[in-house]
């Protein structure tokens, strides 16, 4: 059997191999995001932005940032949008993006060359700033822990198989029933503190889009998906792109705990419905009516809860002075 290896830290090595080594987006690719579905979805991102942007007293400069841009299919449709729409946002906007591939990269600055690349958000200049993420934080590394008697033992990975070594120290509640799997994932929440405390005193807000129940959950849901199917988790590290739910109640909790306000989570459907996504999908059909159903049934896709309407939710995260974002408003 290989050396033991605890999950994050083999899910960061797995995906730090897979994304350096491909682009996995699109019909060619592993999945496709919302981006590579439809022009209509980057575009309200966009104009949700430069509302957020409007709400936040229209500074002269504000920092646009995205993280995991993916091929930078959202962020050109968002630019192009607000360009169109909102001049003066276009103007003010300085255009930063979080992307470790260099693959990716290059992708990026074939859309976006006027860009400025960073490796992680702590080195994202001072200043406002309104962030985009959109399955970003489902791809960073998670631990499991499971309940074994009256203590937490946490997976480690080795010979393609889960082995159980005890974790004193687990960041859990003492309890749990026999069995029980809990995630933790460290790095989003060290992100939504990293955002929360900078929008707390900087201004500006996060918009944060992937999948996940609106509350926390016990239950393993790491999985691998492998030329649109699913596969082993454990098999092939770098060969497939591996996942977990997003926990939205942990990233609200902590940044408000550092002072900043937490709207949603919100389906994205709703969520996406509110910004006008249909309305947009029906001027696309009606201009170019030989693809007038595949516009239709994009926003169908991304709204309805069978599809990706329910699973999937949004959660914005800004300064407390801010009004509530678009598409969070209450029922």
């Amino acid at each position: 059997m290989s050396e033991a290896e605890r999950l994050d830290a083999f899910m960061a090595r797995a995906n730090a191999a897979y994304y350096a080594g491909r682009d996995p987006f699109g019909a060619a690719g592993d999945f496709t995001t919302a981006p590579e579905i439809t022009q209509a979805f980057g575009e309200c991102l966009g104009l949700w932005a430069a509302v957020t942007w409007t709400m936040m007293g229209s500074p002269a400069t504000v920092i646009l940032a995205e993280a995991g841009p993916g091929r930078g299919t959202l962020m050109a449709d968002a630019l192009r949008a607000v360009g169109a729409m909102v001049p003066d946002f276009a103007r003010a906007a300085r255009l930063h993006l979080v992307e470790t591939s260099p693959l990716l990269r290059e992708a990026q600055r074939a859309r976006l060359p006027d860009a400025t690349w960073h490796e992680d958000l702590t080195t994202l200049p001072d200043g406002p700033l309104i962030l985009l993420a959109n399955e970003f934080l489902d791809a960073l590394p998670i631990r499991q822990f499971v309940r074994r008697g009256d203590a937490w033992m946490e997976r480690w990975v080795a010979g393609g198989a889960f082995v159980e070594r005890p974790a004193p120290d687990a960041p859990l509640p003492g309890e749990g029933e026999e069995g029980e799997i809990r995630e933790v994932n460290e790095p989003a929440l060290t992100i939504a503190t990293t955002l929360g405390a900078r929008l707390a005193v900087g201004g500006g807000a996060a918009l944060l889009i992937d999948y996940g129940p609106a509350e926390s959950a016990p239950g393993s849901s790491l999985q691998a998906i492998r030329d649109r199917r699913a596969a082993d988790p454990l098999a092939d590290p770098g060969g497939a792109d591996l996942t977990a739910h997003v926990d939205f109640a942990a990233l609200a909790r902590a940044a408000r705990a550092v002072g900043a306000a937490a709207h949603g989570p919100v389906p994205q459907g709703v969520f996406l419905t509110r910004l006008g996504l249909h309305s947009r999908a029906a001027a696309l059909a009606a201009s170019e009516p030989g693809r007038g159903a595949r516009h239709l049934e994009a926003a169908t896709r991304l709204t309805a809860p069978e599809a990706m309407g329910r699973l999937f939710k949004a959660l914005a995260i800004s300064h407390l002075a801010l009004p509530t974002p678009p598409g969070f408003e209450a029922a």
